[in-house]
This record gives structure tokens, sequence and C-alpha cells, in this order.
């Protein structure tokens, strides 16, 4: 190896180490405020990949009828919990199962976007809702119990979306333009101007969040609930609110990462387990606490699995997901066991 090859492979590691961040910031936040370790982030960025590419191609996305039938679902839901007397957020609720569908479909049936910022705007209102629906479905009903019993529904409705994926797209990969084709050559080192769009609008949404949680009251709000999700009930702050709110930014952070890698790689339907599995190693390395030290291990992530490829490529997975044990072994002295609130 000389300094060429390994400028190259960092190169490569911060793209995918911004990637993983952006994992890594979804399964903070989601379980910081909720206790769910929503296994199904990756999904969420293959969805956004392949709805992406399906839309660059001039078909109609089948997230479409995700979305619709989730939406229809979720008002029969909560239409079912208004009538047996229980207190429903009928503007949030209907935000969701209403607007947003409405507004994807107007976008993709009528106006059938030709333009890449389009599709991917529109790509956006596709998979963003999916996060508050499948809340709302899958996990609300279960937001007291342990932490165990919600990372099997996670691991259930992985599978579920899994072979939803193969359904809908097929076993076929895909890849859609790059939104940039700009290239520079800094000190011998070709950089490509799609590599640049991925570490900038990952930069970008972490600088965004910094403002969202430390600036406006909803991010407060959020922050509160995910220090103490009781004491935050009694204060006024709407919990179950703020799992919709989680769970949109969690899905939100999945399209864009599908968007960011869709034109780097080729993505298939299961393409996004993976990504979202070194996430969860970055997150595990911020202890699913901490944003900054989460970000870090996924740069170490990235930069692992760069520089492993190179050396042992066979076993450059599992150099990374063996990253893992010594982490969870040095917390497991140094930190307090604290039992789940009653």
């Amino acid at each position: 190896m000389d300094l060429q090859i390994a400028l190259l492979l960092g190169q490569d590691g911060i793209v995918n180490g911004a990637v993983y961040g952006l994992m890594a910031l979804a399964l903070v936040l989601v379980f910081s405020v909720t206790r769910v370790i929503f296994i199904p982030q990756g999904e969420l960025v293959a969805f956004g990949a392949l709805s992406m590419a399906a839309l660059h191609a001039g078909r109609v996305p089948a997230t479409l009828w995700l979305l619709l039938a989730l939406a229809v679902a979720t008002l029969a839901v909560e239409g079912w919990r208004w009538k047996r007397g229980a207190t429903v957020e009928w503007r949030a609720t209907l935000v969701w199962t209403v607007a947003f569908p409405v507004l994807a479909s107007g976008m993709v049936l009528g106006l059938r976007p030709t333009t890449l910022a389009l599709q991917a705007v529109t790509t956006l209102l596709l998979i963003t809702p999916l996060g508050p629906l499948l809340y709302r479905l899958a996990y609300r009903p279960l937001a007291d119990a342990t932490v165990l019993i919600l990372l099997i529904v996670s691991v259930a409705l992985h599978g579920v979306l899994v072979g939803m994926g193969l359904l809908f797209f097929g076993a076929e990969g895909s890849r859609t333009p790059a939104f940039s084709e700009a290239r520079i050559d800094l000190g011998g080192v070709p950089i490509t101007g799609q590599s640049m769009v991925v570490v900038g609008v990952a930069f970008a949404l972490v600088v965004l969040m910094f403002l969202f949680f430390e600036r406006s009251i909803v991010g407060k709000a959020l922050r509160a609930t995910a220090m103490n999700r009781v004491g935050a009930r009694l204060m006024g702050i709407p919990t179950d609110l703020s799992g919709d709110l989680s769970f949109a930014l969690a899905a939100l952070i999945g399209a864009v990462s599908g968007l960011l890698i869709a034109p780097l790689t080729t993505v298939y339907y299961d393409t996004g387990f993976l990504i979202g599995l070194k996430g969860f190693v970055a997150a595990i390395v911020g202890g699913l606490a901490s944003y900054p030290i989460a970000l870090l291990g996924a740069l170490l992530v990235g930069q692992l699995e760069a520089f492993s490829s190179f050396w042992a490529s066979a076993f450059k997975e599992v150099l990374v997901f063996t990253l893992i044990i010594p982490v969870l072994w040095w917390r497991s002295l140094h930190s307090r066991h604290v039992e789940d609130e009653e």
C-alpha cells in the first residue's frame, strides 16, 4: 500500500462513514425517544433508493401503494380508538394519513416528475410518512412494553418489509444518475462530485438536527421525552406525537441516505439491512445515547471497512461487526445497569 491508495481508501471510508453516521443518528433518535431499536431503518434506505430508480425509469413506485395501504389502516385504527373513547390527535393523524398520501399521489400520478430534483422530493414525500405510520400500527400499542418485546417487533417488521421489498421491486438491483458529475483531482486522488454531495448533505443534516434540538421548542420537547418519558408526559408534552416525529425524522434520514447511495452502488431490495447494521454498530459505540460519539463511531466503521477491504476483503464484514464486541465489553464494565421504566 502506498500513500495514494491509502488516500483513496480514506476517501471511501469518509463517504461510507457519512452514510453510516446518518443511520446512527436515526437509530439513536428513535431509541432515545421511544426505546425502539429500529432495525427496519435499513429497509427505508432501500425503499428510498429503489423508489427513486422507479421514478427515474418512468414507473410508479410500489411504495406509493404501501403508503396508501398503511394510511388507510392507520386511519381505521385511529377511528376505532376514538369510537372506544380514546383521545386521538386528529390534526397529526390527518397529516400522516391524508395530507402526505394525497400530496405524494399527486406528485407521482399527476405531476410525473422528470427532473432529478423533483424525483428526489417525490421520494422523500413517499418514504417520510412511512415512519410515523409504522410507529402507530406496530409500536405505539406496545409503548409500555419492555425493550426486548419492542426489539422482537422490530425483527418481525424487518422481515415483513424485506419480503415486501422483494415483492415490490424484484431481485434485480437498480442505480440512479449522480446528482453531480463534477470530478476534481486533489493531490493525485480523484474525488467525484457525488462523493462530495454525500459528505455535504450528511454534514448539513447533522447541523440542521443540532439546531433543531438546541433551538426549537419541538426539538427540546423531544429531548425532554428522551431524558424522562414519564416526566415529559407530566409536563404536558404529548409523548405519542413525539414518537410520530422521531419516526418521521428517521424515515426522512433513511430516504435521504437512499438517495445518496443509489448513484454510488447498485441497490437491491435487501441492501439496506447491512447498511442499517453498520449504522447500528456506530450507534452502539455511542451507547445509543450520544450523537457526537455515534458520528465518530460511524467514521471509525467506514474507515475500518475501507481498509479491511484492501487487506482482507473476504473478512471485511466480519471485522466491522467484530468491533461491537470490545465496545460492549467496555460499556458493560463502565455502565450502571438501569431497570426499564414502569
